[in-house]
């Protein structure tokens, strides 16, 4: 399969669920029962590296239930600089993980946190941070309506600071770049790491009311949970 035809496979795919009535676990589902049916070695080889991940631990370090959320000051996509306290100093704020604005499973997120913030108490706020440079994730923002921040974290600096940082591994970067996911230009660098999806719930005294992390990003906090965090 050439790399324009995986990646109008998965660009149709991620069309198709994007209007479906259905849970953002559906819609994730969807898309990688697509890819494992169409790309079966790149599945195959997902399912080794997230089984390398779990055996070591992968995610394991991060702030816990409980923990204190390391601040952040991060740049969006118009270059103004955002902070997590500003954004405490409102209400609960979930600050989310994401692989960048070329991953399918980000993108339908993404989607799902811009509806989930409609059911937000007021004063709480969701925060996206993805390693993918300005231009990309003004970008991304643009396409999704987001009404929330997206910020980028550069060469993936506050994702490494909690233990979220992995490299994709020699296998799956050819794969990637067999399919035209240049994250070098993407990210502004050629380290191949990417942060492993996750959400946390933080409460305005600082402290983790909850938290999402898995090392197969094709798995994300479901929208409920993360809501009910945020009452």
């Amino acid at each position: 399969m050439t790399a324009n035809v995986a990646r109008n496979m998965l660009d149709e795919a991620f069309r198709r669920v994007r209007d479906l009535d259905v849970s953002l676990q559906e819609q994730l589902r969807t898309v990688a029962e697509t890819v494992r049916r169409e790309r079966p070695e790149f599945a195959a080889a997902v399912d080794r590296l997230v089984t390398r991940l779990r055996q070591y631990g992968a995610g394991e370090a991060a702030p816990k239930i409980g923990d204190s959320m390391p601040s952040f000051v991060l740049p969006d996509g118009s270059g103004q600089m955002v902070s997590l306290e500003e954004l405490l100093d409102r209400g609960p704020v979930a600050v989310t993980f994401h692989r960048g604005h070329w991953c399918p499973y980000c993108r339908i997120n993404i989607n799902a946190l811009v509806e989930a913030h409609k059911a937000l108490p007021g004063g709480a706020e969701i925060v996206a941070i993805m390693p993918d440079r300005k231009k990309f994730v003004a970008e991304l923002k643009e396409q999704s309506q987001g009404p929330f921040p997206i910020l980028t974290d550069a060469d993936n600096g506050y994702a490494m600071s909690l233990n979220l940082t992995i490299w994709v591994g020699a296998e799956i970067q050819k794969m990637m770049e067999g399919r035209s996911v240049d994250l070098p230009t993407f990210e502004g660098n050629s380290s191949w790491m990417l942060p492993i999806p996750a959400t946390f719930v933080v409460g305005r005294d600082g402290l983790i009311r909850a938290r999402f992390i898995d090392p197969d990003y094709r798995n994300r906090m479901t929208i409920s949970d993360m809501v009910a965090a945020m009452l």
